[in-house]
């Protein structure tokens, strides 16, 4: 019979929440486990761009940069934007569009003592810089590539089994593992799903112009049309497209060959769009709003896209799930370091109170912007851009917006915080 590797903490996924989590938890000296089917390539400075990228906040920031993560980031690449424009699409009559934007407001971090509002960065390069710092923790052990042939929860401990045979048991585990949880789906923790009508499509361009500084989302009847800077590579410059629209255009667009969908995207994107020099890569996915019913059983917690997803209009959900990587991991290490079970109701529900509410708030606002700017009522729309408008010259309440979105208002877990 196989003996159990006992580790304090087991978590399935080295995304960039779970290797985040082992860091913080690790740099305590807190044995983990970590279980991943693969890990990313190795980052070459030359490769484009990837299409799957992240803005990250302030806070964020400072989780990685306190994890020790931030360094090998900076050492691969990132894109810093310091401002944020966002307006609806008003056309005149016949159909052209409004040249001046009445309706426009621009968050700019000068305006709140800040040199950025924060980072377009490549999701392998958050990734590998965790993994980087991971191999200097002593305390942690990743398993990758590694398949789970069974995760067992009915114990007092928990147990992964690999296809190799080998056994691990910890008094709690993780689940990181994405919206596709295969931890979530186990443990029997129930899902709260709303699939969207719009689908995300994302491509990756070459852009004249040099590097941007700024991030731009412009609302349609149909979804936003959105631009998200990105680094420089060997002097030329890259945007990453993000494309909001219904299914059946989505697939249009799909189907197009890239000339044809450059001339879609330059004819059809505000014309704060630089020009196109080429399509690199392009893909989509459907839109869903998922939370789970509870982040916690019997001890099994989750994290992230395992325990929430959101629609992806301001780019949040890895946000939350780094407030969730820094909320967990400090409850958890305060529970190891009074004598406490890591994996008991008491210490798990600390948590979930923690992060429950404020998921469902960003939730609930995402799920307004959707509705009220993918409602073509007349009278809808003339509110939504008045408040625009309002929003445009009242320097206070664009201050608080900015605060929020970077993670800088309310309260703040200890590894969230500047140091």
């Amino acid at each position: 019979m196989v003996k159990s590797e006992n580790y304090d903490v087991l978590v399935v996924g080295a995304g960039m929440i779970g290797a985040a989590i082992a860091c913080a938890m690790g740099l305590k000296g807190i044995r983990v486990a970590v279980f991943d089917r693969a890990l990313p390539s190795a980052f070459e400075p030359d490769q484009l761009p990837d299409l799957r990228v992240s803005a990250l906040s302030y806070a964020s920031e400072q989780i990685l940069k306190n994890l020790g993560a931030w360094p090998y980031m900076e050492a691969m690449r990132m894109c810093p934007y310091r401002r944020m424009a966002v307006w609806e699409k008003l056309h005149f009559p016949p159909g052209r569009e409004l040249d001046k934007r009445p309706n426009q407001t621009v968050f700019n971090a000068a305006d709140i003592q800040h040199s950025q509002l924060g980072f377009i960065v490549e999701n392998r390069v958050t990734q590998l810089g965790l993994l980087k710092r991971l191999e200097e923790i002593e305390s942690v052990s990743v398993f990758a590539p590694a398949t789970i042939a069974s995760m067992n929860f009915k114990g007092d401990t928990p147990e992964v089994v690999l296809d190799d045979g080998r056994k691990f048991s910890a008094d709690l585990l993780i689940g990181a593992d994405g919206a596709q949880s295969r931890v979530r789906s186990q443990a029997n923790i129930r899902l709260n799903t709303r699939e969207y009508e719009q689908q995300c499509l994302v491509a990756t361009v070459e852009i004249e112009g040099g590097l941007q500084d700024i991030t731009w989302q412009a609302f349609t009847a149909t979804g936003p049309e959105a631009f998200l800077p990105l680094p420089d590579i060997n002097g030329k410059s890259y945007a990453s497209i993000v494309w909001y629209n219904l299914p059946e255009n989505v697939q249009k667009l799909m189907k197009l060959s890239d000339s044809e969908f450059l001339e879609e995207l330059s004819t059809t994107f505000p014309k704060e769009l630089p020009p196109l020099v080429k399509l690199h890569e392009r893909g989509f996915f459907p839109l869903a709003r998922r939370h789970a019913m509870n982040y916690f059983t019997n001890g099994v917690v989750l994290a992230g896209d395992s325990a929430h997803t959101i629609n992806p209009l301001a780019g949040q959900g890895v946000n939350l799930g780094f407030q969730d990587v820094a909320w967990l991991s400090e409850i958890l290490i305060n529970a190891f370091q009074a004598g406490e079970a890591p994996g008991s109701q008491d210490v798990l529900m600390r948590y979930e109170k923690a992060r429950r509410r404020d998921n469902q708030l960003m939730m609930s606002a995402m799920d307004a912007f959707y509705h009220v700017f993918s409602n073509d009522s007349a009278p809808l729309k003339v509110l939504r851009n008045m408040a625009l408008g309002i929003a445009g010259k009242s320097t206070p309440a664009v201050k608080e917006v900015m605060k929020f979105a970077m993670g800088i208002s309310g309260q703040q877990a200890e590894l969230a915080k500047r140091h």
